[in-house]
């Protein structure tokens, strides 16, 4: 039932908003997503079983999200600055990708442990949500090799190099979500630390 899920997610998510995640309740969430108790407990199993699911969607979000500016437009440089930007900015927006790229969980949002869970779920999406969940060292491995693998156009030889260079773009915006810089500084401090190669 993947409408009903979403839309699930989505009402857990706008609560989370409201309230602290201990104070979210199963039944309000299937109310306002407009399904049954029973409906919410088949698609996530429990209360934990949601905010794992909540979790993930956040990550997968996340790196879908880096893929798409990553696939714009521009030189390396660019993409990498543009990178970093939207993932402060993202950030930002949301106390779940915080937690998740910093590793800090605040007692507000729900907290599962990234390791995976017993699933009992027969829903593959609720399986999957079980599984393990990135910690924040993971997702900068999975964001560099995501950027290396979409920036590479270059050489081999080249390969180390730009991996090196994506992987220090990804601390550096991480380093801005925890303390983040004055306005425009994220791009500021990547144009620092990426010079422009001269142009053939």
């Amino acid at each position: 039932m993947p409408g009903a899920r979403e839309s699930l997610l989505d009402a857990a998510g706008a609560a989370l908003a409201r309230r602290p995640w201990p104070a979210v309740r199963m039944v309000d969430v299937a109310a306002s997503a407009g399904v049954s108790r029973q409906t919410l407990y088949n698609e996530f199993g429990s209360k934990e079983g949601l905010g794992r699911a909540l979790v993930r969607r956040e990550a997968d979000g996340f790196l879908a999200g880096v893929e798409r500016v990553l696939a714009g437009a521009g030189d390396l440089p660019e993409q990498l600055t543009a990178t970093a930007e939207w993932t402060t900015s993202a950030a930002r927006r949301s106390a779940l990708l915080r937690a998740l790229l910093t590793g800090c969980w605040e007692p507000r949002l729900p907290a599962p442990a990234l390791a995976a869970v017993p699933s009992l779920s027969s829903v593959p999406a609720q399986r999957r949500a079980d599984g393990p969940l990135p910690s924040p060292g993971e997702l900068v491995v999975l964001v560099r090799d995501r950027a290396a693998a979409a920036l590479s156009g270059g050489a081999p030889a080249e390969a180390a190099d730009l991996s090196r260079a994506c992987e220090l773009v990804v601390r550096l915006a991480l380093s801005c979500v925890t303390a983040p810089p004055a306005e425009g500084g994220v791009a500021d401090l990547v144009r620092t630390v990426l010079p422009r190669r001269p142009t053939p």
